[in-house]
């Protein structure tokens, strides 16, 4: 299916026991109901209810344990997880909130040699147990270099002092992953922490939300070596790469949000009638529809296709590096445009406190800022653009990757440097596939995208200037989006009228992005031309609109919340 409908997606992509503990999850949110679950939202009531469900079905435990530390079906399985995060994310983003920073929590600790820490971790998530990040701190957020949390030396130990802000679970963690120094050195250093020992202090809800996001200290918290994860390099690394594999699912919160939004406002403007018209009718209404179904669709096409990557890397193959921030800031982005889109069908509507819409209005702006701005990962993903454009190379073709192995690379992902050595394949082989009017169109505005390169790069002061390699780098993403939605048109069983009507707004958005390039006071002569050629109108085929505005109204009244 395109979209998710928990009424109707069997999971048949995953097997057995796994589908069965989605069904399962599925399951517990229709039986609370939409009432208790907005309830407990405006309430801001902790999710109790939740987090007993998931120990009782070992569901955390089975996701998110690895295979040689668990037993029967655990495993950290992306393809699988992906699922999961998307439910989540369809109920509410507290909901998956605890899940995520559950998954950052565990970085560190699956990535250290610590076994005495990993089998009590797995032992944790089996009754039940929820995890923390501690790497935030209140004066300069996720600035590792400043970290001001310190371990003293005492004796053999050490006694931790430090405050961390900003942490998910951090009220009921049953491990912190804690980041700090070693004093003297200040050499680097992740350990854990135990949320329920004296010395640790939960502070604040730093936010009004049914979340806990703690303000914590830590007075003096011992700590042995039995508690010590990683040093020095090995937990710089770390940090980095548990972000890697924690901001991909932002991306698949925003999709389980903006589906359920896409369902409500489907359900809602087909029985609401004005001037003698239901409000489906009206022109306007109908592209608003296409359009957010066209962009939702697209999101979760790319993700599904950054997972293999994600889940097929070595030290050799690295290419998700570039995939993964894509998801996390160019899905999440993408997200909030899907819920301005409905939100402009549903109008007043999508204030109302009934309304699953009314949460996912105001969380969906959340999603693009968590794990690194829009403009951190831009700038990480800026570092590929030369590589990708100019010095492709073969790759085996890349199948769907939902076997059931353990992502054991995800733990093992090496030193967090190297990017200018990553490479990618051919990204002109994959839009040659498709001969659609709008792929043609949008060939032609990367190829003068790869000319601007060539003959009117970036000067000097340009480069210092964010603004003007954020626009240019808007254009360098929607190609990487726009190669990996082709790859995974056939999975999602994409029609060719469905995937060209999504080139129609990829078309729209690269003239959007080399218009803004192309006003820059600071562009030249010679980038404002090419800019100006880039400026280009999608085809348009009344049938194919037609055919995919069919496709977008057969899923009204096809899934609502039980009440």
């Amino acid at each position: 299916m395109t979209l998710l409908n928990p009424k109707k997606t069997t999971f048949d992509q995953v097997d057995a026991p796994s589908a069965e503990l989605l069904k399962k999850t599925i399951d517990f949110f229709e039986k609370k109901g939409k009432n208790s679950l907005k309830n407990d939202d405006h309430e801001r009531r902790w999710y109790d209810d939740f987090l007993a469900f998931q120990k009782q079905e070992k569901l955390f435990a089975n996701f998110l344990t690895p295979a040689q530390y668990g037993n029967g079906n655990t495993r950290w399985d992306t393809y699988r997880n992906c699922y999961l995060n998307e439910i989540l994310g369809f109920y509410g983003l507290n909901y998956w909130y605890t899940w995520q920073v559950t998954i950052l929590g565990l970085g560190p600790i699956w990535m250290s040699n610590n076994d005495g820490i990993k089998i009590q971790t797995a032992q944790l998530l089996d009754q039940g147990g929820i995890f923390a990040y501690g790497l935030s701190e209140k004066e300069h957020g996720a600035d590792i270099y400043a970290s001001s949390m310190t371990l003293h030396p005492k004796g053999s130990a050490w006694l931790a002092r430090g405050r961390k802000y900003y942490i998910g679970n951090g009220n009921e963690a049953a491990f912190v992953s804690v980041f700090g120094k070693i004093a003297p050195e200040n050499d680097y250093v992740f350990f854990v922490a135990e949320s329920k020992n004296k010395h640790y202090k939960c502070l604040q809800n730093v936010v009004n939300s049914q979340n806990y996001v703690a303000e914590i200290e830590l007075d003096d918290y011992p700590v042995t070596e039995k508690e010590i994860l990683l040093r020095g390099s090995e937990a710089w690394d770390a940090c980095l790469n548990t972000v890697n594999i924690g901001k991909f699912n932002l991306g698949w919160a925003s999709i389980g949000m903006c589906t359920h939004a896409l369902y409500e406002s489907l359900n809602h403007a087909s029985k609401r009638c004005l001037f003698d018209h239901t409000v489906t009718e009206f022109v306007h209404i109908r592209q608003l529809f296409v359009d957010a179904y066209c962009r939702l669709a697209a999101m979760r096409a790319f993700a599904f296709r950054a997972a293999d990557y994600m889940r097929s890397a070595s030290l050799q193959d690295r290419r998700y590096l570039l995939y993964n921030p894509v998801v996390k800031m160019k899905v999440t982005s993408q997200g909030e445009e899907v819920i301005n889109l409905l939100w402009d069908v549903i109008a007043a509507k999508g204030f109302e406190k009934d309304t699953f819409f009314e949460a996912a209005a105001r969380d969906i702006r959340a999603l693009p800022k968590l794990e690194g701005t829009i403009h951190v990962n831009m700038a990480l993903i800026i570092k590929f653009m030369a590589n990708y454009f100019f010095k492709a190379v073969d790759y085996p073709e890349m199948s769907t990757q939902n076997g059931t192995e353990n992502d054991d690379f995800l733990f093992r992902q090496g030193p967090a440097r190297g990017l200018s050595k990553i490479r990618f394949h051919d990204y002109k082989k994959v839009y040659n596939r498709e001969n659609t009017p709008n792929i043609k169109i949008f060939r032609k505005q990367i190829r003068l995208l790869k000319m601007m390169l060539i003959l009117a790069r970036p000067d000097k002061e340009q480069a210092k200037d964010f603004d003007f390699l954020l626009n240019l780098g808007e254009l360098f993403t929607l190609v990487v989006y726009g190669q990996l939605i082709i790859e995974n048109k056939q999975m999602l069983q994409f029609s060719g009228q469905l995937l060209d009507q999504i080139f129609d707004f990829m078309v729209r958005d690269f003239s959007k992005y080399a218009l803004l390039l192309y006003s820059k006071t600071s562009a030249t002569n010679r980038q404002r031309k090419i800019c100006k050629r880039m400026i280009k109108r999608p085809h348009h085929d009344e049938t194919r609109y037609q055919a995919v505005l069919k496709e977008v109204y057969s899923l009204t009244e096809t899934y609502e919340m039980n009440p």
